[in-house]
């Protein structure tokens, strides 16, 4: 079902420094998603119309996209931005350690980041977080900035937030999930 939405989004060069304003942001960004998704459980579409609502939204983002699990590796998935590297293993730079840890990975200075994978010369921060749908890893998340210490906790969480809205109104296919935890 296609669903025409008028989307009034907010795009900005200049830095958001507070933190009241930042959450304002993305209390506005949470109403355009889910205007967004309504009627659409599509995995794709709505992972495709996320990264671009973020890149168009967010001040001082220079890529935004998904990297996907697909066995051991991280393959790109929708995205805003330059072309990006197609593959990235998992635990091998910002992507493939916040993948293998499972954890949000905030990089002020990509050049003091060991590993760090060069895609864009023009990045000088980033932030990657892991997407789960019912606690099984489905990719990352992937920010990337040409102002370096960009992210904060205050991205995170809400992103976080917004992630999580995003992955409980879409249905995501089980080959693109990783297997579940063995449960202690």
């Amino acid at each position: 079902m296609h669903t025409s939405a008028s989307l009034s989004l907010v795009h900005s060069a200049e830095p958001m420094n507070d933190h009241e304003s930042k959450a304002a942001l993305y209390e506005q960004l949470r109403g355009s998603l889910q205007t967004l998704m309504r009627g659409q459980t599509d995995f794709l579409a709505n992972i495709s119309n996320f990264a671009a609502l973020l890149f168009n939204s967010l001040p001082n983002l220079n890529w935004a996209g998904f990297y996907l699990l697909r066995g051991n590796d991280l393959v790109l998935g929708p995205f805003q931005g330059k072309p990006a590297c197609s593959c990235i293993a998992m635990g091998d730079g910002v992507c493939g350690t916040a993948a293998l840890q499972r954890a949000a990975v905030l990089v002020p200075d990509v050049h003091a980041f060991p590993g760090h994978i060069v895609c864009d010369e023009a990045s000088q921060s980033e932030m990657v977080l892991p997407v789960f749908k019912d606690a099984r890893l489905v990719g990352v998340l992937d920010l990337d900035s040409p102002q370096q210490g960009r992210f904060d906790e205050t991205d995170r969480d809400c992103i976080q937030g917004l992630l999580q809205s995003l992955m409980e109104g879409t249905t995501v296919p089980e080959f693109r999930l990783a297997p579940p935890s063995p449960r202690c």
